[in-house]
């Protein structure tokens, strides 16, 4: 008896774990396609501040890279 409860405790945790694992419903689908959501939104806008920052500083990578281009980090 104490097993079939131990079993029966332990696919009611499972069952309970799984369901915060769905994705986002249909309708949800829409908000996560928007530009705002996406990783990089405006990919022009943030190469063009990159060329920018990285010919201000005369090194190349920008903002991935420490240190500036003068050799003194």
């Amino acid at each position: 008896m104490g097993r079939l409860l131990a079993r029966g405790a332990l696919i009611a945790a499972m069952l309970a774990c799984s369901g915060c694992a769905l994705g986002p419903r249909p309708w949800e689908k829409d908000l996560m396609a928007r530009r705002e959501m996406q990783i990089d939104p405006y990919p022009l806008l943030t190469a063009a501040e990159e060329h920018v920052y990285f010919s201000k500083e005369a090194s190349s990578g920008g903002r991935g890279f420490a240190g500036g281009g003068c050799g003194c980090n």
